[in-house]
């Protein structure tokens, strides 16, 4: 199957469990995942297609929380089995904040092969926006259906299951969105063509205006634009790119850490370690050896 997601993601403390195997649909794919949670354990996660997060089952004391910025509100209450539909492009970071495990369905969509006779019953841009930690008990029950399809290998997924993606869609397209783009975030598309470009370039020195020009905005509008919807201004962004091609670099590489440093966009050892040690958490050199061990 031509069709693949593209998610790219980026995760502390989420460890898999057993063997994930993705089932292919006519117009979908469709993974779950069973994870165990560390404390304080979260990621972010954006993907070329549009998708469905499912939380299926949850054990602990807290449950899982995703939302469209990097900030997390602790009183903020949970939901047993929340749903997430995220459009393509649209960045959401998750955080769960006591241990425990998780079993959620993923199901990314391939608009370009549902039918055309679908389109006429969705109404026009009803999926062009994320509904975050919600729950429909119509999608819900829909969902678990396509994750039974998912764990009986002997299905053919054929009429039934592509049914049962088709039925999920229109779903989602009459569900009240209870989240929405407040006033002055970024655009999704806007938001993934100026992530893309940071992280591609964050070894260089980038202009502000070289992203903004890039989105056809004005350097002001976009870096407040870009703080408000990412909860960092950019150049946060481009440090926590390059430490993450520093933690690439020392994990696959015995490089010293002074051209580690370099190599990730760094003036020299000591700027490195002083900003890894402030997202991180540790020094550079530690972490090597835990990640090592």
């Amino acid at each position: 199957m031509a069709f693949h997601p593209n998610m790219r993601s980026m995760t502390e403390g989420l460890t898999v469990i057993g063997e994930m195997q993705p089932s292919y649909f006519n117009a979908a794919i469709a993974d779950i995942w069973h994870v165990r949670c560390c404390p304080a354990a979260g990621g972010q996660y954006v993907s070329h297609a549009p998708r469905l997060f499912v939380v299926l089952e949850q054990a602990g004391e807290e449950g899982i929380t995703i939302s469209g910025s990097q900030s997390h509100d602790p009183s903020e209450p949970g939901i047993p089995n929340p749903l997430c539909f995220v459009p393509a492009g649209f960045r959401v970071w998750s955080y769960i904040g006591k241990p425990g495990r998780l079993r959620h369905l993923d199901i990314h969509l391939d608009v370009d092969r549902f039918p055309d006779r679908l389109w006429e019953d969705i109404p026009s841009g009803s999926l062009d926006e994320p509904k975050l930690m919600f729950f429909d008990e119509r999608v819900f029950g829909l969902a678990r259906l396509i994750a039974a399809e998912c764990e009986n290998h002997r299905v053919r997924r054929d009429l039934y299951g592509d049914s049962l993606i088709c039925a999920l869609v229109c779903g989602l397209a009459q569900v009240e969105a209870d989240f929405s783009r407040p006033a002055g975030q970024l655009a999704p598309d806007k938001l993934r063509k100026s992530i893309e470009f940071i992280e591609d370039n964050c070894t260089r020195s980038i202009r502000l205006g070289q992203i903004s020009d890039l989105v056809d905005l004005s350097p002001a509008y976009f870096c407040n634009a870009f703080k408000l919807t990412t909860g960092m201004p950019p150049h946060q962004w481009q440090m926590r790119a390059r430490v993450n091609r520093a933690k690439q670099i020392l994990v696959t590489t015995d490089l010293p850490l002074s051209v580690a440093a370099v190599d990730a966009g760094f003036s020299d050892q000591a700027h490195l370690t002083r900003v890894f040690r402030r997202i991180v958490g540790t020094t550079p050199n530690d972490w090597r050896r835990s990640h090592h061990a």
